[in-house]
């Protein structure tokens, strides 16, 4: 689908491209093709030369990082309207992770070549591109603060909480993290075990505070979550 038949009220929606003018929105799709990745699709894969960067404009990502010793861990998830595969902003010449779709996805693609006149064309851009970087590298040093010092209750719980805010979804039951989520994935969230998360799950089910199926997680209480994520180890 070529770019110009997208539809500019949709991708004025997403965070990153408020407020451009109608020329300066033009003017970036003019430098984009948008491409469409079933489900399982390999986006990017760690290691490869970072080529393109892109914008998620329907579906979700899981972003995944091996470690020297082959330990997989979710890096983040990517919803409708982030930015990423930015390699270039950050100085790298290839991708430090690989990300693939959990659902059916749809994305802009630009050359990376052309992120200098990307960021150049709006003011506005530039500086949600920039508060964009900012935001990762905070949750990253989040994310390191709670795998050295949590105990792995909280950390689940941070890691539930952190899913339920980017695409929780109320439901009768309670609020549905709105894409295929497994215990797996929790664990390599949290730099854990697949037997310590099912543990843990396990007793939360019991306890009422969440539900989970195949692939689907569902927070019943998420204010009891919330304490147990905040509340002191020591």
């Amino acid at each position: 689908m070529p770019p110009a038949q997208l539809d500019r009220s949709l991708i004025r929606d997403l965070t990153i491209f408020q407020s451009m003018s109608d020329e300066d929105l033009d003017a970036v799709l003019a430098m984009a093709v948008s491409r469409r990745y079933a489900i399982g699709a390999t986006v990017f894969a760690q290691g490869e030369p970072a080529s393109e960067f892109f914008a998620l404009l329907h579906g979700r990502l899981k972003v995944v990082q091996t470690t020297p010793d082959g330990q997989q861990v979710v890096v983040r998830h990517v919803s409708p309207g982030d930015i990423f595969g930015i390699a270039k902003a950050m100085r790298r010449t290839d991708y430090p992770a690989t990300a693939s779709a959990v659902v059916d996805s749809l994305a802009l693609v630009w050359p990376s070549s052309q992120w200098d006149a990307f960021i150049a064309r709006s003011p506005v851009l530039a500086m949600n591109a920039l508060q964009t970087v900012g935001q990762r590298l905070q949750d990253a040093h989040t994310r390191i603060r709670e795998l050295s010092t949590e105990e792995v209750e909280r950390r689940v719980a941070h890691a539930l909480l952190r899913l339920v805010n980017q695409a929780g979804r109320k439901t009768e039951d309670g609020i549905l993290i709105d894409f295929p989520v497994t215990r797996q994935d929790i664990a390599e969230m949290t730099g854990t075990t697949l037997h310590t998360v099912s543990r843990v799950m396990t007793s939360w089910e019991a306890q009422g505070l969440v539900s989970s199926a195949r692939k689907k997680v569902i927070v019943c209480n998420a204010h009891k979550l919330f304490m147990l994520a905040e509340r002191s180890d020591d």
